[in-house]
C-alpha cells in the first residue's frame, strides 16, 4: 500500500494491522474520524495517525470513554487485551462467539514496553511482547521479570515471526547485516519507543557500541511497521527494522530477513483460573484458531499455546 493522504478501510485495516470490520467498529463507537465521498467511506491519515498515537497512550487507570479498548476499564467487567498485531483480532473473534465468557475481550493497540507495564499497574489483564534482551538472547522473559517485579506471571507462546530490514527494492547500498548501522551513509527511520522492533534496534547498537543518535533518521519515529516499510518506499530512508509480513504490503521494498521472534501473550499468575483466561488458552491451541494461520505469510504456528516460563 503507498501512503496516501486520503486512506479506505481497507487501507485503514492494513495500517493498523486489524479487520476491516473492526475499523467500521471503531468508526460506529466514535474512535476514528472519517468522512464520505458519494457513499464510501474515507479518511485522513492524520486521523488515522492521530488514533494511533493515543491508542499507544494505553489504557488509563481513570475511566477514559475514548480508550483504544473500547471505553471499558478493569472494573468495568471487560478483559482488556494489549497488542497490535492482527492475530489478536482473530482471538477476540473467536473468544467473542465462545460459550460460557461473560467478560468481553476489549484491545488496546500498545506496544510490547507498554502493555507489560499497563499489565503490572492492573489496567489490562493480558498483554503480548516481543522483546528481545540482548545479554541473554531471550525473548520476553528477561522484560517481564523486570517490568512486573514480584508480580509471578505465566507467559504463553503465540507465534514465531521474522524480523529484519525494510530495504528500497534491489537493496542499492548493499545493506547486509546489523553491523552496516556502523555505516555513515545510512539513513533509517524508527519506530517509538517501547516497540518491539526499537527494542530490538536499540539492544543492537547497545551490543555494538553504537550510540543511536549518531544515526542519521534515529530520532524519526513512525507508529507502525507499515509506515516504516512506507518511509523506505518513498525512498525517504535507507532502511527500517520491521517484521515480514509488512514489507509484502508495500511497494519499492525489499526485505532482509535477520533473525526469529518470539511473540508471547502473558498473564498474572492470580488470573489464570478465570474461566475467560481458560478460554483464551484453549482457543490459541485448537486447530481451528492455528488453522486460520497455517499458510499465511509471517506467522509460524509451532508451539502455539505452549507455556514459554513461569515467573
Amino acid at each position: 500500500m503507498t501512503e496516501q493522504t486520503t486512506l479506505t478501510a481497507q487501507d485503514v485495516a492494513d495500517l493498523l494491522r486489524i479487520a476491516k470490520n473492526t475499523v467500521y467498529e471503531l468508526v460506529k463507537r466514535g474512535e476514528l474520524n472519517h468522512y464520505k465521498v458519494g457513499r464510501k467511506m474515507r479518511f485522513s491519515r492524520s486521523d488515522v495517525e492521530r488514533y494511533i498515537s493515543e491508542s499507544r497512550k494505553g489504557v488509563s487507570p481513570e475511566p477514559r470513554r475514548d480508550s483504544p479498548a473500547g471505553g471499558r476499564q478493569a472494573g468495568e467487567g471487560g478483559f482488556i487485551i494489549c497488542g497490535q498485531d492482527a492475530l489478536l483480532d482473530v482471538l477476540t473473534g473467536f473468544l467473542s462467539r465462545r460459550a460460557g465468557v461473560d467478560r468481553p475481550a476489549l484491545r488496546s493497540y500498545v506496544g510490547s514496553y507498554r502493555g507489560l507495564v499497563n499489565l503490572y499497574h492492573g489496567e489490562v489483564q493480558a498483554a503480548t511482547a516481543h522483546l528481545w534482551d540482548g545479554d541473554t538472547g531471550q525473548y520476553n522473559v528477561p522484560f517481564v521479570r523486570r517490568l512486573l517485579p514480584g508480580v509471578p506471571a505465566v507467559i504463553v507462546h503465540l507465534t514465531s515471526r521474522v524480523q529484519g530490514f525494510y530495504v528500497p527494492a534491489g537493496n542499492p547500498k548493499g545493506i547486509k547485516a546489523w553491523s552496516d548501522l556502523k555505516r555513515s551513509d545510512l539513513t533509517i527511520v524508527n519506530r517509538e519507543k517501547g516497540a518491539g522492533s526499537r527494542v530490538l534496534l536499540d539492544e543492537h547498537l547497545r551490543q555494538m557500541g553504537v550510540r543511536g543518535g549518531q544515526i542519521l533518521g534515529y530520532h524519526r519515529e513512525e507508529l507502525s511497521h507499515l509506515s516504516v516499510a512506507g518511509a523506505v518506499g518513498r525512498g525517504e530512508a535507507d532502511l527500517g527494522v520491521g517484521d515480514l509480513k509488512a514489507a509484502s504490503q508495500v511497494e519499492g521494498v525489499d526485505f532482509l530477513a535477520l533473525q526469529n521472534e518470539q511473540y508471547d501473550l502473558i498473564f498474572k499468575q492470580e488470573d489464570m483460573d478465570q474461566p475467560v483466561v481458560q478460554a483464551i488458552i484453549d482457543i490459541i491451541r485448537s486447530k481451528d484458531f492455528q488453522a486460520q494461520f497455517q499458510h499465511m505469510r509471517g506467522y509460524d504456528v509451532k508451539g502455539m499455546g505452549n507455556i514459554v516460563a513461569e515467573t
